[in-house]
């Protein structure tokens, strides 16, 4: 059975983007962003973590270094009912990989696989792994500040391999390493070369794992090529930069097929999502700020996108802006559907 997923994006896949994307696709599973387990512990856990029923399947991706904490963090979570919980050994950031955090982690697959064991022991969700086929950059540890390159195809199968043993039968993996010194998180996205060989390597090596490929995959063509070789399919800034995407990918799910809706519908069922805050300018400017590509690379795109950046003129609330919306953009757009586009 394939899977496919939204990444976890910071300042993106907030509850109201996991909202509108649960319109366009039923079946994929969509993830929080990625959320510190001392955020978890020391924050605003209900500002955090509480999501709406209607985002479901919905995972959890925690980052962090200190199995103690990560767990607490998890148990923490067994709250509030998440499918799965994810564990973030892939965000290439300064700040993060400063840390000992994302990214820096594959460089230490004992202490990862530590991390895992003492997750699984504080929930019977499913655990999973997102990370890079490698990475460059230092050791920041504090012990070292040696230089780590850890980008060739055998560091990847005995990262895995070592997770595999800790209990870990689901990965993510990101087909780029990322270089954790002089490289922005988007450079990262886009600067290191895809090497979407050496996923499919890790599957053929490890047949009983579900390995789900992430990094660079913009069309549906892609998806169902990657399928032919991995499990999964996890689609990042795809997801938010040309949304309508997401109405096809179900296809590729069991029970699953094309969510025949048009942007018209979808936009209504934004604004009895939005009627929610009522006369809260500020609130309704988030809860849509992320719907920004819906009329991707579509006549009417530049008028949706002015709609929706503030500043909104006084007395101006969410649902005005998407009824003007339906007034103003162009009908064979609204009316578009994917069966017949």
């Amino acid at each position: 059975m394939s899977r496919i997923s939204i990444a976890p994006m910071v300042d993106v896949t907030d509850r109201h983007f996991r909202y509108f994307c649960r319109l366009l696709t039923k079946k994929s599973v969509l993830y929080t962003e990625m959320i510190t387990s001392s955020a978890i512990i020391h924050g605003d856990r209900n500002k955090i973590l509480d999501f709406h029923p209607f985002e479901k399947p919905i995972a959890l991706q925690i980052a962090g270094c200190d199995k103690y904490e990560i767990a607490e963090a998890v148990k923490i979570a067994e709250e509030w009912d998440y499918d799965e919980i994810n564990l973030n050994v892939g965000c290439p950031s300064d700040r993060v990989s400063g840390n000992q955090m994302g990214a820096a982690l594959m460089a230490y697959p004992e202490l990862v696989a530590e991390i895992v064991q003492s997750m699984k022991r504080e929930t019977k969700k499913p655990i999973t792994v997102k990370h890079r086929i490698g990475i460059d950059g230092t050791n920041i540890l504090p012990d070292s500040l040696s230089k780590v390159v850890f980008d060739k195809y055998e560091d990847l199968e005995h990262f895995v391999k070592i997770l595999f043993e800790a209990g870990v039968n689901h990965f993510i993996i990101h087909a780029r390493i990322a270089i954790l010194e002089g490289l922005s998180p988007k450079e990262n996205r886009e600067i290191p070369p895809i090497r979407y060989e050496e996923v499919y390597r890790v599957k053929e090596r490890f047949p009983e794992l579900f390995v789900e490929i992430n990094g660079g995959i913009r069309t549906i063509e892609s998806i169902r090529e990657h399928l032919n070789y991995v499990d999964g399919v996890m689609l990042g800034r795809v997801a938010y930069e040309n949304p309508f995407i997401l109405t096809e990918v179900d296809q590729f799910v069991e029970g699953g097929k094309i969510n025949n809706i048009s942007r018209r519908e979808i936009i209504e069922k934004l604004i009895e999502y939005v009627e929610l805050f009522g006369k809260d300018q500020k609130m309704g400017y988030h809860a849509l700020k992320n719907t920004l590509g819906l009329f991707y690379n579509r006549k009417g795109s530049k008028v949706w996108r002015q709609l929706l950046t503030p500043p909104w003129e006084e007395g101006t609330y969410a649902e005005d802006v998407l009824k003007k919306a339906l007034l103003t953009l162009p009908e064979e757009v609204l009316d578009e559907r994917p069966l017949t586009d």
